[in-house]
């Protein structure tokens, strides 16, 4: 495996649907998520040339239980990511849970549409997949200006910039 490789990663992407969510279709999902994968690829952090990925959109009560189960943390959260790391072949797994009304109730709190939001919380989690993460400040300025340019090349602005009331 060569850092140096750019050629596209292949990206091999499961959606499964444990709540209906017509604007979300698989075609969009993938677009959204292969931009992460190929930015995070071109950035070089993490040495990969595959990605292997689950993405499950779920309602408000299977949200709730993985979030209890997983990060103790009884409520619904919007995206929660499980990083499973690069395997020797140079795949990188993870599997990433969307919530759908925290994404749709967030979108209207911050006054964005629901597709902006599912963007952003797509590209989140395939980067927390990878091996991204925001606990560091250095770590989280790495990550937030990473998905700004993914979301600026898809025309959407910074969604750490709040839009004034």
């Amino acid at each position: 495996m060569n850092k140096q490789n750019k050629t596209p990663p292949e990206l091999s992407l499961s959606v499964q649907y444990g709540i209906a969510e017509p604007r979300l279709p698989r075609w969009r999902l993938r677009r959204w998520v292969q931009r992460a994968v190929t930015a995070a690829h071109d950035d070089g952090l993490v040495a990969f040339d595959r990605m292997q990925l689950g993405l499950r959109l779920v309602g408000r009560a299977e949200g709730r239980r993985l979030n209890a189960q997983y990060r103790r943390k009884d409520y619904a959260t919007n995206v929660l990511t499980f990083e499973y790391g690069v395997m020797p072949d140079g795949t990188a797994t993870g599997d990433i849970v969307i919530c759908v009304p925290v994404l749709v109730r967030e979108a209207r709190e911050q006054h964005k549409t629901l597709l902006a939001h599912a963007v952003h919380l797509t590209v989140h989690g395939t980067l927390h997949a990878l091996g991204y993460d925001h606990i560091k400040a250095r770590e989280a300025r790495h990550m937030e200006s990473l998905e700004t340019a993914i979301l600026d090349r898809l025309g959407l602005r910074d969604p750490y910039v709040l839009p004034a009331d």
